[in-house]
């Protein structure tokens, strides 16, 4: 096989990076395919997609582009048109990978680009802001990869030919021997967090892939919960177990470990059936080699790891989230159901724990009770999060949805076979 690589970044500019990753791919065993997205000049070779090609799927010319006002509203018309041109690239198989190469001009561009392209095609950024905090959670496509475009910012150097032409073998060899999802059974997502805090996964997998499901665990520690609502939002799951909301509780506290301002919003928006629960959201992350954050100075603490802490959030600020649940859950289009485990919601919250805190826990009970709205199914149990009650109350209502058409039968190892 030789992977098609389509390379997306500006000719006009980066004729010279752009020419050696042409280069390193070939050497690869890949076939380049160019897509430029200049807007002033042209690049010194022939793209397979030139500026025009862009434009025109963005339904405007260049001309109208620079016109457009400035850099930003140039690139973002350019990134539209991109997006939609690699989009279609792709649904007629003329690709099999793409790697995108910029600054931060390229970079934004780049995101728009590698989002348009369905989960299982490898998707490479090459940036001088890679893994930055200027890059919103929401940008991130749920399989992107990025390297740091090292050296980087003008002209080629030993440095920034070293970076760029791992990333064209990574491409190369990604789009080679990378798996497809099969999706043979009906694909049920769950959210948690290690099983150190919440554990109903260990139970509730198995107890799904015997009823015929594969079963898809999302870590929420950011980036987890991003990839759960990007996959969600392309409709690619039959049921959504959302059980760890400590994301959702991180964005209202402004902490960086967020997934972006629509968790817990995709699944509903699309009409995937959903069974929600409040794990973890009486905790706020941040980096544990950071100062704590002086609103949180006082409030009982938990380091995780050197990488990651949480200090719990008070009864009021717990109300404020379970409003916000409710309001989020309000939109859901398809079958919506919420477990309250009125026990607890994480492992150290219970007695004995550093993060103990009962009147807390209730204030958030209260709040939730009053804010679940009327199209979603209020099931509350007086056990902990972590407790077999749990477990077999979410089966409970995800066995009454498959009886009832609501979510599609799995496909036991019998039935694979016929």
């Amino acid at each position: 096989m030789q992977p098609r690589i389509l390379i997306v970044g500006t000719g006009d500019t980066k004729a010279d990076e752009l020419d050696f990753m042409r280069a390193k791919v070939r050497e690869a065993g890949g076939v380049p395919v160019m897509l430029d997205v200049s807007v002033l000049g042209d690049p010194p070779y022939a793209p397979e997609y030139d500026k025009h090609a862009v434009a025109a799927a963005a339904d405007t010319t260049i001309q109208a582009i620079i016109d457009s006002g400035d850099e930003n509203s140039a690139m973002t018309l350019m990134a539209a048109g991109a997006s939609r041109l690699a989009k279609e690239i792709h649904r007629h198989g003329e690709i099999d990978g793409v790697i995108a190469l910029g600054g931060s001009m390229g970079t934004d561009l780049a995101l728009d680009v590698a989002l348009a392209l369905p989960l299982g095609v490898p998707k490479f950024v090459v940036s001088t802001i890679a893994y930055s905090h200027l890059i919103p959670p929401e940008r991130i496509a749920a399989d992107l990869m990025m390297i740091l475009w090292a050296g980087g910012l003008y002209g080629l150097n030993s440095t920034c030919k070293a970076v760029l032409s791992q990333a064209c073998g990574a491409v190369v060899g990604a789009a080679r021997v990378g798996e497809q999802p099969s999706r043979e059974r009906p694909v049920v997502a769950i959210s948690s967090l290690g099983k150190s805090c919440l554990s109903y996964m260990t139970t509730l997998k198995p107890e799904l892939e015997k009823r015929g499901y594969e079963v898809v665990i999302f870590h929420t520690t950011g980036m987890g919960g991003r990839a759960l609502e990007a996959i969600a939002a392309q409709r690619d799951f039959a049921a959504v177990m959302d059980f760890s909301l400590q994301e959702l509780a991180n964005h209202l506290a402004d902490s960086v470990v967020t997934s972006g301002a629509d968790r817990l919003e995709n699944a509903g928006r699309t009409g995937i059936p959903m069974i929600v629960a409040p794990g973890a959201i009486d905790m706020v992350d941040f980096p544990t080699w950071q100062p704590v954050p002086e609103r949180f100075a006082n409030r009982p603490y938990h380091a995780h790891n050197r990488l990651l802490a949480s200090a719990t959030s008070d009864g009021e600020a717990r109300r404020g989230i379970a409003r916000e649940i409710g309001a989020k859950l309000a939109s859901a289009k398809g079958a919506a159901a919420f477990i309250l485990p009125a026990g607890g919601i994480q492992e150290w919250d219970q007695e004995g724990e550093p993060l103990h805190e009962p009147e807390a826990l209730a204030a958030f009970a209260d709040e939730m009770r009053r804010s679940v709205p009327e199209n979603v199914k209020l099931h509350e149990i007086p056990e902990h999060i972590n407790s077999r009650a749990f477990v077999d109350k979410a089966l409970s209502i995800f066995d009454a949805w498959v009886a009832e058409g609501v979510v599609p039968p799995g496909v036991v190892a019998e039935d694979a076979t016929t």
